[in-house]
């Protein structure tokens, strides 16, 4: 994976993308970022937990209706930040242990999003008829998800 983000790293710098990110852009860009988890974990959150069994007086089709745009609305905001944020420090990020880790926490869990999606499109509304395996990825999720912020904030410190 280094070799891949050195590369990236190379291509920022040769466009002049990295100027830019570093700029008055920057703390926005972080906000940006910052609002996009929000609104990814807060949406895709309730969804899980609701799956795994809480709030079980609520419908899920309609919840999930509702929040899932919103999950998407925020992972595409992060993405978009985060190659932002990326260009700022490239080179740095791209040796970063825990950078790496990050993203590859940020692939499990949308490998994680994308399996519960084939493989459980029209779960039932009732907490009884939502199966084991489908409570198991839900809760995986919100794992991998804040491990995601986790690790996202470690960076920082590294």
């Amino acid at each position: 994976m280094e070799a891949v983000l050195m590369g990236a790293a190379g291509l920022v710098e040769a466009t002049g993308l990295d100027v830019l990110a570093r700029g008055g852009v920057y703390p926005w860009t972080n906000v940006a970022h910052v609002l996009g988890a929000i609104l990814l974990v807060g949406a895709i959150g309730i969804v899980d937990a609701r799956i795994a069994g809480a709030w079980s007086m609520l419908p899920l089709a309609p919840l999930e209706r509702a929040l899932t745009p919103a999950a998407v609305a925020g992972l595409a905001i992060m993405l978009a930040s985060g190659l932002l944020l990326f260009a700022a420090d490239a080179p740095a990020l791209a040796t970063s242990a825990t950078f790496h880790l990050k993203l590859w926490l940020v692939a499990a869990a949308i490998g994680n999003a994308l399996f519960f999606r084939w493989r459980f499109r029209a779960i039932g509304v009732g907490v009884a008829s939502v199966p084991a395996a489908a409570r198991a990825l839900a809760v995986l999720s919100l794992a991998l998800w804040a491990a995601v912020v986790v690790a996202g904030r470690m960076i920082a410190y590294t």
